[in-house]
């Protein structure tokens, strides 16, 4: 395979046939995902960890009007998605959103924004292994944390390293089974609140007003908890990214950003609605800090039916390292399309015979290795800590993401003939409106600890990444 070209200093990389289907010019990826399995892969990447572990953490923060802070999310969610979707399907690139950024808004965005997605997905990669973890434990506590890391490790790595068909197909049945077990879900715990079982009344929705009211620690609350609920739902980038892969781009992202912006809106707000109408929320939020279980669990172990928790304990284990695969899949595209471009060291931007960017995936499971590092040192706290530095990471890119669509808007209004795919009314309007409220999540760092830990570690990795890039411009321009 012939040598990619490396971009000049002070231009797009340019990637070939940017609005076609067909995969970029001498990058060696293969399109061989299907529409369905593209899909499911964006659902496997954002119902994850935030959904069925984090959400204890939002209900601690805002009480019963959580519910209203996945609402807002969702909506936020659904305008970053369907955006981002109309980009994709303009321009269905290896390096996805990140190359886009590059070519609206300067080298520098399109440097700084795969970095950081990276980042974050990295991190995030060992928020779900930890997860992971932790429902393995819930079954057997005597494992060790570090040894139940490095197994869930050994199962996602082995996945990816295969080919992309064989990710395809892997996440689509996780997927699959996560979203089945989800609605079965929903559908028992809707039995529960309104009609009961034979030794227990049906619920109804008293527990969302009887301890405190329905707002018990005010309006300020719903603010403070979209520091978690953002969180959980973060991951539907890879949609984007796997957009290079796609078989056929333009209506996979057209149809599968929709798809995920309502039933992501579906799944939160019914499902966290149901879990709160079972069991109380003071008792949802009692012993959040360690995270020893998901509120999911909870609600069948609460109400005496252990089968059944079982079983959800199962289906939010294959939650998470279906989240942790999706996730492992984006990171390792975004740092081999950097490796491509010379933005980052030549091996990662290498692929083996079957079209796999090893040395980038090897390199993206450095999450893993740092949380099972910190629980060998029992680290108090790790999934609130990592799930913060997560959060800052993916608001960064969600802004980069917005304004590379409003660039991206102006010119192709400007010029309608060059473009295919669809079109948003409005679209513009929309990402300023998307940009304020990302903004407004970001802010909670002046309220919340974890958020100020992480604004701070993401601030510094922020200055590192432009000054590596000041010295990687110099460098080419003096070539």
């Amino acid at each position: 395979m012939a040598a990619p070209e490396r971009p000049a200093p002070t231009a797009p990389p340019a990637p070939a046939d940017i609005a076609s289907g067909r995969a970029p010019a001498g990058s060696g990826l293969v399109r061989s995902l299907t529409h369905r399995q593209t899909t499911m892969i964006g659902l496997g990447s954002a119902l994850g960890t935030g959904l069925f572990l984090g959400s204890g953490s939002a209900i601690s923060a805002a009480g019963p009007a959580a519910i209203i802070s996945y609402a807002i999310g969702a909506v936020l969610v659904a305008i970053i998605a369907v955006l981002l979707g109309e980009m994709s399907a303009a321009h269905p690139v290896q390096g996805s959103f990140g190359v886009i950024a590059h070519k609206y808004l300067g080298a520098w965005a399109g440097f700084v924004t795969r970095w950081m997605y990276w980042f974050s997905a990295v991190v995030v990669i060992g928020t779900e292994v930890v997860a992971s973890a932790l429902y393995i434990r819930w079954w057997w506590p005597g494992i060790p944390m570090t040894g139940a890391i490095l197994a869930v490790a050994a199962v996602v790595l082995a996945v990816n390293i295969i080919n992309v068909k064989s990710f395809g197909t892997t996440e689509f049945w996780l997927s699959t089974v996560k979203v089945t077990a989800l609605c079965a879900f929903i559908l028992c715990a809707a039995f529960l609140v309104f009609f009961g079982l034979p030794d227990s009344e049906a619920t109804g929705f008293a527990h969302l007003t009887d301890d405190g009211g329905f707002m018990p620690h005010g309006v300020k609350s719903l603010w403070i908890a979209m520091s978690v609920v953002m969180f959980a739902y973060a991951g539907f980038e890879v949609v984007a990214i796997a957009s290079a892969e796609a078989a056929d781009p333009q209506r996979t992202i057209r149809t599968a950003m929709r798809q995920l912006a309502w039933r992501l809106s579906v799944f939160y707000v019914l499902s966290i609605t149901l879990v709160m109408a079972l069991i109380p929320w003071r008792r949802l939020a009692a012993g959040d800090g360690s995270v020893e279980s998901s509120p999911f669990v909870r609600v069948f172990s609460d109400v005496g039916v252990s089968a059944a928790a079982t079983l959800t304990n199962l289906v939010v284990l294959i939650a998470a390292i279906s989240a942790a695969n999706a996730h492992l899949y984006g990171a390792s595209r975004l740092l081999h399309s950097l490796g491509d471009d010379g933005l980052a060291p030549a091996p990662l931007g290498r692929l083996t015979s079957r079209g796999v960017p090893a040395t980038a995936l090897a390199a993206s499971t450095l999450g893993i290795a740092v949380a099972a590092l910190l629980a060998f040192y029992d680290v108090g706290g790790i999934f609130t800590i990592l799930m913060s530095i997560a959060l800052f990471a993916v608001l960064l890119v969600w802004l980069l993401i917005l304004a590379s669509y409003v660039a991206f808007r102006r010119h192709r209004d400007a010029n309608p003939a060059d473009f295919t795919g669809f079109s948003i009314p409005g679209g513009a309007k929309l990402a300023v409106v998307a940009a304020v409220g990302v903004l407004t999540v970001a802010a909670t760092a002046v309220e919340v600890p974890d958020m100020r830990q992480a604004a701070g570690v993401g601030l510094a990795f922020t200055v590192v990444l432009l000054a590596a890039y000041a010295l990687i411009a110099t460098r080419r321009k003096r070539a």
